[in-house]
């Protein structure tokens, strides 16, 4: 299928085959027909992507003062390698769609094949979307109406934010598609309405939909407000215009009522004047896109609604009552239709877009029949009779700024590569020549000619994913953790014992970085007593990795890198395991810990994962006490030695083990032989962390059992 994408780093906007997104569970598969651009946010997104770097700094400080910190933290070069693959990122376009549903995914009520819908689904001739971002359209309202049903909700959330009331006089600064928009809404709830713009075009259009029209670039806004109202100023104001200006948020102010309300719809600068806003008790807010559930993952991707009767009107319910409002004739969105491109013809809207005068304009997609593809070929390559062919399930950071990187290193062949829209998977399919992207992973298990799997995907999905791979035939490896929970490692364990000559193999890198090595060798074996710091960082509480069913929590799904750390130094198993944590939270999750291991043969290993220290400070620092002797490695750059006759220091850039690790995998997939870690201690390792949150809930020690 065809979608538009951008490139942030080179600024090129551009018409790519992507495979067709699968339908998932609570979404639903829906064939575009057409799709509205958003000439603010695209405009910003393209003209980001032509800045060069400076610019783009100049425009994200925040993301600057990031950069530093990891240059501090982790040294100049690894820190460049990441900025520029962060801005490699293919970026998917649009955000309001208007089509038919052609498959429908399991646990969907109310939508069924053959309706026609909107959804927020990029620019895309095929997009998959969770159906709580789907609302049918009436009968009545076009398609190209129905386009304009997402960006108009955006209005609308600005709306009801404001309040308004039958009769009140209500000002929109900025007459662009979400001005226009909010005013005719306004207009239908019974206000007195006036637009502000500089663009008599825009001022004329408004007019003719019934709007009092004010030529910002000819006279005093305010002193019209003012007039229009007696003396007494807007009941409210709302937004909708994009400017770097702070002259705006001031304009509003002075132009509100003693205690009015001001919303801000779109963007613009925000250093608020004191004075202004004190004097008449002003109240300002900012509007949060569609509504209601917006960003929030569990009602957006989950599937899980708000209550209505507390919860009224969620993004989902503000698209239905525009399209509503658009089927009753109070909502006029055809007089906004500047153009109507084919999408083959894209570049006649991307390339001046800058300059662009459109109100909106509409993409329009080829309708002919056709099956739909979920993969795309993009070498004529042969890997007949190769070992060691490489198939990837996964295409997120993990993937794109760690793993291919190493392994192009050593020498990998890639065939396929699978993700989950396609968009992500392409695009590292093409920088590292993969022969095939697809978004049906199953297409890798079912292939002869690839060898070993790499998966890379949600935690939740990689037990699944890993059991199946070993029914196939084939070798694996999974970035960590191996599991979530006990019945999915038992699962885990029963598909290995099913199958012969393939291996399972974890992410567990840092054993394989050369510090680890060194210190290894230095301290030989005996007991030891470990300290292991993860100055982890501070992740939002929103994130999937806190939700234990998604990511199983930071302890089971990041502090796992430690526990077989330990174990590798030692040379022994886990036996009981300890956990005390700080600031926990309902659900027993925490990601401020300190986990205390004892081992088989005496040693003790105390791993401290905080979430609540400096970005400033190094990740990782590990210290090893053993027979009189010290070693220490400060976040993989610097170790040293102490009383350890035959290592005294090493210093190397940042190396958690990435490369070694996958040269080593790659040989032996190649030549034969054991996984990289013995599956008893991948075992070993998945147990304790559990064990760890098991000892937090229940507040004891809790010993290992095989």
């Amino acid at each position: 299928m065809k979608q538009l994408i951008q490139n942030l780093k080179t600024g090129a906007t551009t018409l790519e085959d992507i495979p067709a997104p699968l339908v998932r569970k609570g979404s639903v598969l829906i064939k575009t027909s057409r799709s509205l651009v958003s000439l603010g946010t695209e405009r910003m997104l393209v003209e980001f992507g032509k800045a060069n770097l400076i610019e783009k700094a100049r425009q994200q400080p925040d993301k600057v003062k990031m950069v530093l910190d990891k240059i501090r933290t982790e040294g100049l070069l690894p820190t460049l390698e990441a900025v520029f693959n962060k801005l490699e990122q293919p970026l998917p376009l649009g955000y309001c769609n208007a089509g038919l549903v052609v498959e429908v995914g399991s646990g969907i009520s109310g939508l069924a094949v053959g309706d026609r819908v909107v959804s927020n689904g990029p620019h895309a001739e095929y997009v998959c979307v969770p159906h709580n971002l789907v609302a049918k359209v009436p009968d009545g309202v076009s398609d190209e109406e129905a386009s304009f049903a997402v960006v108009s909700a955006i209005g609308l959330q600005g709306i009801r934010l404001a309040q308004p009331t039958l009769g009140e006089t209500v000002v929109v600064i900025g007459l662009g598609l979400v001005g226009l928009v909010t005013a005719q809404l306004l207009k239908a709830n019974g206000c007195h309405v006036i637009g502000i713009d500089v663009d008599q075009e825009k001022l004329n259009l408004a007019a003719g939909l019934g709007i009092m029209p004010f030529d910002g670039a000819r006279g005093d806004a305010v002193k019209f407000v003012e007039t229009q109202t007696g003396g007494v100023g807007a009941d409210a104001v709302l937004i909708t215009a994009s400017s770097k200006s702070n002259d705006l948020i001031s304009q509003a102010a002075r132009m509100s009522r003693k205690r009015g309300r001001i919303v801000l719809v779109g963007v613009i600068g925000l250093e608020l004047n004191r004075a202004e806003f004190y004097e008449k008790e002003l109240i300002f807010q900012v509007s949060c896109s569609y509504g209601p559930g917006r960003y929030d993952e569990e009602y957006e991707q989950q599937g899980h609604d708000y209550p209505l009767p507390f919860v009224r009107w969620t993004e989902k319910r503000n698209f239905e009552a525009v399209l509503k409002a658009m089927a009753s004739g109070q909502l006029q969105v055809k007089p906004l239709i500047t153009e109507l491109v084919p999408l083959a013809e894209f570049d006649r809207i991307y390339n001046n877009i800058g300059e662009s005068r459109s109100i909106a304009s509409i993409l329009v997609y080829p309708q002919e029949e056709k099956s739909i593809v979920r993969s795309v070929s993009l070498t004529g390559q042969s890997f007949t009779g190769q070992k060691g062919v490489v198939g990837v399930i996964g295409a997120g950071n993990f993937t794109k700024m760690t793993m291919l990187p190493a392994l192009q290193k050593v020498g990998a062949s890639f065939k396929t590569i699978a993700s989950a829209s396609g968009v992500t998977g392409t695009a590292l399919a093409r920088k590292y020549g993969f022969a095939q992207s697809t978004t049906d992973y199953k297409e890798i298990l079912s292939d002869p000619e690839i060898d070993l799997v790499m998966i890379t995907t949600r935690h939740n999905s990689h037990a699944a994913q890993v059991a199946e791979t070993l029914r196939a035939g084939k070798h694996v490896f999974v970035e960590k953790p191996l599991a979530l929970t006990h019945e999915q490692l038992d699962d885990v364990i029963a598909a290995c014992e099913q199958v012969k000559n393939v291996t399972v193999n974890v992410g567990f890198n840092r054993r394989f970085s050369p510090h680890s090595v060194a210190v290894k060798q230095a301290l030989g074996s005996g007991p030891m007593n470990i300290i292991a710091t993860m100055n982890a960082g501070f992740i939002p509480a929103s994130s999937w990795v806190h939700d234990l069913a998604t990511g199983g929590g930071r302890i089971i799904g990041e502090a796992c890198h430690f526990i077989d750390l330990c174990s590798f130094f030692t040379g022994s198993s886990v036996v009981a395991v300890c956990m005390n944590a700080m600031g926990i939270n309902p659900a027993l999750n925490t990601d401020n810990a300190s986990i205390l291991l004892k081992y088989a043969d005496g040693s003790t290993a105390v791993i401290n994962y905080f979430a609540n220290g400096s970005k400033a400070y190094a990740k990782e620092r590990v210290e090893i006490y053993s027979q009189e002797r010290t070693a220490t490695i400060d976040n993989w750059r610097v170790s040293k030695g102490y009383e350890t006759k035959s290592f005294h220091s090493l210093k190397t850039r940042q190396d958690k083990g990435h490369t070694k690790q996958f040269s080593e995998l790659m040989a032996r997939i190649k030549e034969g032989g054991p996984p990289l870690i013995p599956f008893d201690s991948l075992i070993n390792t998945t147990r304790a962390s559990f064990a760890a949150v098991k000892s937090l809930q229940e507040k004891k020690w809790i010993q290992i059992t095989k």
